[in-house]
C-alpha cells in the first residue's frame, strides 16, 4: 500500500511539471510581448512628448513674445490715445482760435466804422463850434460897437457939462454985478434970496447929476480897468464930499458975519432976481435932459453888462464841447491805436498759423497776397486819417488856447463888474451921507433965515457954488482921463480881438483843408473797398468755375475708376478720394510696393492719363497721395523711425513709381505723410485699425 501511495504520488508530479513548464513559458511569453509592447509604446510617447516639449517651448516664447508685444501695444494704445485726445484738444484750441480771429475781424470793421462815424461826428462838432464862435465874436464885436457908442454919449454929456459950467461962470459973473446993487433995494434983495434959493436948488440937482455922471463913468471905466483903480477915484470923490462939507461948516461962520453986511443989497436986487430966476429955471431943464441921458446911458451899460453875461456863459458851454470834443478824440486815438495793435496781433497770429499749415494750405494762401497788398493800402489810409486826425486835434488844442484867452479876458471883465457893483454901493453910501449933508444944511438954512438977512444967505450959497463948481472943474478933468484911458484900452481889446479873429480864420482854414483831405482818403478808401470786394467775387467766381471744371472731370475720373475697381473690398471710394488699403499695396511694415499694387497703381495712371488729355491746361490740377497709418508703434529696430515716416516713404514709393516706371508728369503729384494723427475710424480694434491703414489718391487743384 504504501509502495503503491509512493508510486502514484510520483506519477502526479511527473505529470504536474511539463504543464507547469509550459505555463510559465507561456507567461514568461505573454510578459516579454507586453513589455516589447511597453517599450514600444513608451519610445513613441517618448518621442511624441519630447515632440510636444519642443512645441511647448516654442509655443511658450511665442505666449511670452506675444504678451511683451501686448504690453507694448497696450503702452502705444494709451500713448496714442493721449495724442489723440492732445490733438483733439488742439484742433478745438485751434477752432475757438480761428473763430476769435474771425470775430477779432468783424470786431476790428466794426470799429473801423465806428472810427468813421466818430471822425464825421467830429467834424459836425468842429462846425458847429466854429459856427459859435464866430456868433460870438459877432456878440464881442456889437459889444465893442455899443461901447463905443457909449463912449460917444459920454463925450456929448462932457460938452454939455462944460457949457453948463459956462453957464454958471456968467450966472457967476451976474451974481458978482448984483452984489454991488445989494445996498439999494431992500426988497430986491428978498427976490434975490429966492432966486438964490431956486439956484441953490438948481446947484443941488447938478450935483447930483454929477455924481450920477461920476457913477456911470465909473461903471463904463470898471469894465476894462482894475477895481484898484476904481477905489482909488472914488476914494477921491469921497474925499472932495468931506472937504465940501468942511466948505460949508466954514461958509456957514461967514455967513453968520456978512448977515448984517448983505442985508440992505438984497432989497436992490429984487429985481435983477427975477431975470436970474429965469436964467437959472433955463439951466435946470438943461440939467433935467442931461440927467436923462445919462439914466439912458447906465441903463445901456447895464444892458452891456447882462450881454457880456450871457456871451461868458456861451463861452462856458463851448468850453465844455471843447472838452467833450477833445475827450472824444483822444478815445477815438486810443480806440485806433487798440485796433492798430489788434491788428499786428492778428497778423502775429496769422503768420504762426501759415508756419504750421500744410504746403497745400500754405499755396492756397498765397492766393490771398492781392488782398493783403489792399489791406497795407487800408492800413495806410488810416494811418494818413491819423495824420489828419492830429492835426485836427491840433487845431482844436489852438482853438482851445483861444477860449482860454477869451475867458481870461471874460474873467477880467467879471472881476471889474464886481469892483464896479463895489464901488456903486460906496458910491450910493457917498450919496446917502451926501444927502443927510443937505438935509443938515436945509435945516441950517432955516435956521439962518430965522437969524440972517437974505443977503447973506445969497452970499454962501454964490461962495458954494464956486466950491462945486471948481469941484465940477477937478472931476470933468479927472473924467476926460480915464476916458482916455478907456479909449486906449478898448483899442487894446480891438487888437486882441482882431488877432483871436486872425488865429480863428487859420484855424478854420486848417480846419477846411483837413475835412477836404479826410473826404479824399475817404473816397480812396471806398475805392479801394470796391477794388477788393470785385477782386474777391472775380476770384470767388474763377475758383467756382475750376472747380466745377474740375469736378466733372473729377468725376469721369472717378466713374471710370470705380467701374475698373468694382467689387474689391480692399478699395472704396470716400467722397472725391480713392481708398487703398495698405495691405493691397505694401507688405507688413515695408514702403515697397507690392507685384498687386503696381498693378492696382497702373490701372490707376492709365485712365488717369486719358481724362487728363480732356482736362483744359487752364486747370491747374495735382493728383495728392495720402499715407496714413494706424496707431501700432513699429517694432524697435525696425526700418523706420515711426508711423509718420512710413506713412511719407509709402506715399512716396507710390509717386516714384508713377514717375519713374509710369512716366506720369512729376508737377502733377504730391506725396503726403500724415501717420496715426488722420484716423477714419477711431476705434481701437484691429478692424479699425485696419482700416486706419490705408494710402488715398485725391485730384483736386493745386
Amino acid at each position: 500500500m504504501a509502495l503503491s501511495r509512493r508510486g502514484s504520488q510520483r506519477d502526479v508530479s511527473g505529470a504536474i511539471w511539463p504543464g507547469f513548464v509550459d505555463a510559465m513559458t507561456a507567461l514568461l511569453l505573454v510578459l516579454m510581448f507586453v513589455l516589447s509592447i511597453f517599450m514600444i509604446v513608451q519610445f513613441v510617447l517618448r518621442d511624441t512628448i519630447s515632440a510636444q516639449d519642443t512645441q511647448l517651448q516654442g509655443l511658450s516664447a511665442e505666449v511670452a513674445q506675444l504678451a511683451n508685444a501686448l504690453g507694448l501695444s497696450r503702452a502705444r494704445v494709451d500713448a496714442l490715445e493721449g495724442q489723440v485726445s492732445g490733438l483733439q484738444d488742439e484742433l478745438g484750441g485751434a477752432e475757438a482760435q480761428i473763430a476769435s480771429q474771425l470775430a477779432t475781424i468783424s470786431g476790428l470793421t466794426r470799429d473801423l466804422a465806428t472810427r468813421d462815424d466818430a471822425l464825421a461826428e467830429a467834424s459836425a462838432r468842429i462846425t458847429d463850434f466854429e459856427a459859435q464862435v464866430a456868433a460870438l465874436i459877432g456878440a464881442r464885436d456889437t459889444a465893442l460897437a455899443e461901447g463905443e457908442a457909449l463912449t460917444a454919449e459920454l463925450a456929448e454929456m462932457d460938452a454939455a457939462q462944460r457949457r453948463l459950467i459956462n453957464e454958471q461962470e456968467a450966472l457967476q459973473l451976474a451974481l458978482s454985478n448984483l452984489r454991488d446993487e445989494l445996498d439999494v433995494e431992500t426988497e430986491a434983495a428978498r427976490l434975490a434970496a429966492a432966486r438964490a434959493d431956486a439956484i441953490a436948488a438948481a446947484l443941488a440937482d447938478a450935483q447930483a447929476e454929477a455924481a450920477a455922471k461920476d457913477v456911470s463913468l465909473a461903471q463904463l471905466a470898471a469894465q476894462l480897468q482894475t477895481a484898484e483903480e476904481a477905489s482909488a477915484a472914488l476914494a477921491g470923490e469921497r474925499a472932495r464930499l468931506q472937504d465940501l462939507l468942511a466948505q460949508t461948516a466954514d461958509s456957514e461962520a461967514e455967513l453968520q458975519a456978512r448977515l448984517t453986511a448983505t442985508l440992505d443989497s438984497l432989497n436992490a436986487t429984487e429985481t435983477a432976481s427975477d431975470t436970474l430966476r429965469a436964467d437959472l429955471e433955463a439951466a435946470q431943464s438943461e440939467l433935467t435932459l442931461e440927467e436923462a441921458a445919462r439914466i439912458t446911458a447906465l441903463a445901456r451899460a447895464e444892458q452891456l453888462a447882462q450881454e457880456l453875461a450871457a456871451i461868458e456863459n456861451r463861452l462856458t458851454e463851448e468850453a465844455a464841447l471843447r472838452v467833450a470834443a477833445q475827450a472824444r478824440a483822444e478815445e477815438l486815438a486810443a480806440a485806433q491805436e487798440d485796433g492798430a495793435q489788434a491788428q499786428a496781433n492778428l497778423r502775429t497770429q496769422i503768420q504762426t498759423l501759415e508756419a504750421d499749415l500744410s504746403d497745400a494750405e500754405r499755396a492756397r494762401l498765397a492766393e490771398a497776397a492781392a488782398a493783403e497788398a489792399l489791406r497795407e493800402r487800408l492800413a495806410q489810409t488810416e494811418g494818413a486819417l491819423n495824420e489828419e486826425e492830429r492835426a485836427r486835434l491840433a487845431d482844436v488844442a489852438a482853438a482851445e488856447a483861444l477860449r482860454a484867452r477869451l475867458e481870461e479876458a471874460d474873467a477880467e471883465l467879471t472881476a471889474l463888474t464886481l469892483a464896479l457893483e463895489e464901488e456903486r454901493a460906496r458910491a450910493e453910501e457917498t450919496l446917502t451921507l451926501l444927502a443927510a449933508a443937505r438935509s443938515a444944511q436945509d435945516d441950517l438954512e432955516a435956521e439962518l433965515d430965522r437969524e440972517i438977512s437974505d443977503r447973506e444967505r445969497v452970499a454962501a450959497l454964490l461962495s458954494l457954488a464956486r466950491s462945486t463948481l471948481a469941484e465940477q472943474d477937478a472931476a470933468s478933468t479927472e473924467d476926460a482921463r480915464q476916458l482916455e484911458v478907456l479909449n486906449q484900452q478898448v483899442s487894446a481889446l480891438r487888437g486882441q480881438v482882431g488877432g483871436l479873429q486872425d488865429l480863428l480864420g487859420e484855424a478854420r482854414a486848417r480846419a477846411e483843408a483837413a475835412d477836404t483831405q479826410i473826404k479824399s482818403l475817404g473816397s480812396e478808401l471806398n475805392l479801394a473797398l470796391a477794388e477788393l470786394a470785385a477782386e474777391q467775387k472775380a476770384r470767388a467766381d474763377l475758383e467756382a468755375a475750376e472747380r466745377r471744371r474740375l469736378e466733372r472731370f473729377q468725376s469721369e475720373f472717378f466713374g471710370r475708376l470705380r467701374d475698373v475697381l468694382e467689387g474689391r473690398d480692399e478699395i472704396q471710394v470716400v467722397g472725391d478720394r480713392f481708398v487703398f488699403s495698405s495691405e493691397v499695396l505694401f507688405e507688413l511694415g515695408s514702403a515697397e510696393l507690392s507685384d498687386a499694387g503696381r498693378a492696382q497703381i497702373a490701372n490707376v495712371v492709365r485712365i488717369l492719363r486719358e481724362v487728363s488729355d480732356r482736362i483744359p491746361p487752364d486747370i491747374d490740377w495735382i493728383l495728392r497721395v495720402d499715407g496714413h497709418t494706424d496707431n501700432l508703434a513699429l517694432a524697435p529696430g525696425a526700418e523706420f523711425a515711426d508711423n509718420w515716416e512710413l506713412s511719407q516713404e509709402r506715399a512716396l514709393s507710390v509717386v516714384r513709381f508713377m514717375t519713374d516706371s509710369l512716366g506720369f508728369p512729376p508737377e502733377r503729384l504730391a506725396a503726403t505723410g500724415f501717420g496715426e494723427y488722420r484716423p477714419v475710424n477711431t476705434a481701437n480694434t484691429p478692424e479699425a485699425r485696419a482700416q486706419n491703414r490705408r494710402i488715398e489718391l485725391k485730384l483736386t487743384e493745386r
